[in-house]
């Protein structure tokens, strides 16, 4: 195995003391600007590379964040990890991504592994623990961007980034009611999803808005993938042949809505017109292109990144940033 090479290897090359070494490589006073390049330039020739864990020791600093998501196979955890990772990279951060497959306890025990890592900021999208447990765990940390996810009261350290959910919804269902649609129904995501809550509300608004009224048989809920999608189509249109709209919980449930509507040999959009979320890349590949709400996920993922170093260096207070998601019309509603 290659040998590690330290600063007492760069002193005993250079001929000076560890001291020396130190003093010229952290660019520190008591050292001649001649011999701190000369020292510098051989310790780049032997391959010296800092000890990040000595450093970290020394500065407080690990210049490592954790990101959690609940599924990194989902493209829209997996693009806003990418933003996360770009801006990391320039600011010479590394990133600790961790998978929690929608479980809290998995969650919950991320959370714990990273606090051990004294990782110096923590990035949580769509936190499936509960209010009072999340705020405990994120205390813990010091520097925290929560997407996805309100509180209660601002905290210091904290950010979070939210997208208006309700809002979205509301607008998905009016554009359903411009289209003349009567019978709309709503594939929810997971009972843990906060998103999911949002967009439950802002569809009983729209619905009430419109003067009809919320008929719970025609909410169904599933897990938010394709399969997902799939089974709760095919229980909605069991038990309410009529409806003629979907507004899918994200993206990859209105895959499988779409999916299973064709199965039961109905036409998207002439038959059930469908409205998915989150306009990931997948939703101009399948055929019907999916009409859906669209956010900028790398953005996202970049202005998290970005803030949190602010609350990191001291830079940022407590504050909460709303994103507005737009409805992109294709083919499918």
């Amino acid at each position: 195995m290659k040998k590690r090479i330290t600063l007492a290897d760069v002193a005993s090359a250079a001929g000076v003391s560890l001291m020396t070494v130190s003093r010229a490589i952290n660019n520190k006073p008591g050292v001649g600007e001649d011999m701190r390049l000369a020292i510098v330039k051989l310790a780049e020739e032997l391959g010296y590379q800092p000890n990040q864990i000595a450093r970290s020791l020394a500065t407080n600093f690990t210049t490592t964040v954790g990101l959690v998501v609940p599924d990194n196979t989902n493209p829209f955890f997996a693009q806003i990890a990418r933003g996360v990772e770009d801006t990391a990279y320039k600011q010479n951060y590394n990133i600790f991504l961790v998978n929690t497959g929608e479980n809290p306890a998995r969650e919950q025990a991320a959370l714990d592994s990273l606090w051990q890592k004294g990782v110096d900021g923590l990035i949580l999208c769509s936190s499936r623990l509960p209010g009072e447990s999340l705020e405990i765990e994120f205390s813990r940390f010091p520097a925290v961007v929560l997407i996805n996810r309100e509180l209660k009261d601002p905290v210091a350290h904290a950010i979070t980034i939210n997208v208006d959910d309700r809002r979205g919804a509301h607008r998905a269902i009016k554009y359903f009611r411009e289209q003349g649609r009567q019978h709309i129904a709503y594939i929810d995501g997971p009972a843990t999803s906060l998103s999911a809550k949002r967009r439950l509300e802002g569809y009983q608004s729209a619905l009430e808005e419109a003067g009809i009224g919320f008929e719970p048989d025609l909410v169904e809920c599933c897990a938010p993938d394709t399969e997902g999608g799939r089974i709760a189509t095919a229980s909605l249109i069991a038990r309410a042949p009529k409806i003629d709209a979907i507004y899918c919980f994200n993206d990859l449930v209105a895959v499988g809505a779409i999916q299973m509507v064709r199965e039961s040999g109905k036409k998207v959009p002439e038959d059930i017109a469908i409205i998915g979320v989150d306009d990931i890349p997948l939703a101009t590949i399948i055929r019907p292109q999916i009409t859906t709400l669209h956010v900028n996920l790398r953005h996202i993922g970049r202005l998290a990144m970005r803030t949190l170093l602010d609350v990191i260096e001291g830079g940022s207070s407590a504050t909460a940033i709303q994103i507005e998601p737009v409805l992109v019309v294709r083919e499918s509603a």
